[in-house]
C-alpha cells in the first residue's frame, strides 16, 4: 500500500461501548486529531499481547476502520493477526480496558489480553 487506504469495518469491528469509550477519551484529551491505534506485540503468556495508544496521525501503510467518528489504525504486521477481530469496552471487578475477540488465535490466556495462533 502507497497510501493510507480505508478498509471495510470487517477488518476489526467496533463495539458500541469501545466507539464510546474512545469518543470520551478523545474529548477529554480535547484533541479531535488522536487516533487509536491497536497493535500486536510477541509477549504475554501466550506468545502475543493488544496494545492500544494514541496517534494523532496515521503512518502511509496503516489500515484506518472508521466507526461513528472514531478512527482505529492497524499496522501491516498487526494486520494479520488482528483481521476479523471485534474490539469491545469492558468495565467489571477485573477493572476496565479494552477487548479484542480474536476469531485468529487459537489459544488465550486468562486475563484475555494475550494470545497466540
Amino acid at each position: 500500500m502507497s497510501a493510507v487506504e480505508q478498509f471495510t469495518p470487517t477488518v476489526l469491528t467496533l463495539t458500541d461501548r469501545a466507539v464510546a469509550k474512545v469518543k470520551n477519551l478523545v474529548a477529554e484529551e480535547a484533541n479531535d486529531d488522536l487516533k487509536l491505534r491497536v497493535f500486536v506485540t510477541g509477549g504475554g503468556c501466550s506468545g502475543f499481547q493488544y496494545g492500544f495508544t494514541f496517534d494523532e496521525l496515521a503512518e502511509e501503510d496503516d489500515t484506518l476502520v472508521e466507526r461513528d467518528g472514531v478512527v482505529v489504525l492497524v499496522d501491516p504486521l498487526s494486520y494479520q493477526y488482528i483481521d476479523g477481530a471485534q474490539l469491545d469496552y469492558t468495565e467489571g471487578l477485573e477493572g476496565s480496558r479494552f477487548v479484542v475477540s480474536n476469531p485468529n488465535a487459537s489459544t488465550t490466556c486468562g486475563c484475555g489480553s494475550s494470545f497466540s495462533v
